[in-house]
């Protein structure tokens, strides 16, 4: 298992990866890669992540592919005239200054990089440990656990759950009972999301 690489996967899109990604970069000084980009308005996420965590560009390593629509991989590059090479998918070389990489994914944990391959199927080639992100919401307990069985099925390291958003104690609970899977921690719904924010949520949130 490659160290120090950490993934960041969601059970679907709009979950809170990039906010988790971001509070994750800035409390354990890890560089930030999304890979394949899909949608660059209002910002990718990408820039989202440097502006929540005020972090120098030397964190950042630059995306493999930018695809303009904000759709599946696939999809985009599809759109765009693109054909992805999963070959050039490769880990990156950790940055001096910084402890590891975290590698945020795109959508959902099962989203079509290709017509037939998967993201689980980048981070099962890797076989580095992923951190699941969760939001509860009707259906999320399924979602959730459909996620988890696929990462399970596909071996792929995973080292907790966080859930973002709105508590859902008793949800939360039957997730983290049937998965079995340590829950990291907890990101509360907040108004506004600042750098000083995103500084303090890791030891005010996240167990490590």
């Amino acid at each position: 298992m490659p160290s120090n690489c950490l993934g960041v996967v969601g059970i679907g899109t709009d979950i809170g990866k990039t906010l988790v990604s971001s509070i994750l970069v800035r409390g354990l000084n890890y560089a930030y890669w999304k890979p394949i980009q899909a949608g660059v308005h209002p910002e990718t996420d990408t820039q989202a992540v440097k502006r929540l965590t005020e972090l120098q560009d030397d964190h950042f390593i630059p995306e493999t592919y930018v695809l303009p629509e904000p759709l599946s991989p696939h999809a985009s590059a599809a759109i765009a005239g693109i054909e992805i090479e999963v070959s050039k998918l490769q880990l990156p070389i950790i940055p001096a200054q910084c402890n590891g990489v975290l590698i945020e994914g795109a959508g959902g944990l099962m989203v079509p990089i290709t017509s037939a391959f998967l993201f689980s199927d980048l981070f099962q080639q890797w076989q580095i440990p992923v951190v699941l992100v969760s939001r509860n919401y009707l259906g999320s307990i399924n979602h959730t656990l459909l996620s988890a069985e696929h990462l399970k099925h596909k071996n792929i390291p995973v080292k907790g759950i966080i859930f973002n958003g709105v508590e859902n104690p008793s949800s939360e609970k039957v997730i983290e009972n049937y998965t079995g899977f340590k829950v990291l921690g907890r990101i509360p719904e907040v108004e506004k999301i600042t750098p000083q924010w995103i500084t303090e949520a890791f030891k005010k949130y996240i167990s490590w």
